[in-house]
């Protein structure tokens, strides 16, 4: 789970110049969250990443595959 919780703290981070910006109109929070918004995609694909090396090395030890 400690992937989860990284990216909780990522998105909690965010907070104040998400508030900023939709509650006060600052522009400048408006690029910062731009900018969170592109590290928290980068974080979803290095995850997304991740996801496929553990279905990847489970599959080549041949352990059985759960049904969705």
């Amino acid at each position: 789970m400690n992937k989860f919780q990284e990216l909780v703290d990522l998105v909690q981070s965010f907070q104040k110049d998400f508030e900023k910006f939709y509650e006060k109109q600052n522009k400048s929070a408006g690029t910062r969250v731009r900018k969170h918004m592109a590290s928290l995609k980068r974080k979803a694909q290095e995850i997304r990443n991740d996801i496929q090396a553990i279905k990847k090395d489970l599959v080549q030890k041949g352990e059985p595959q759960q049904p969705a």
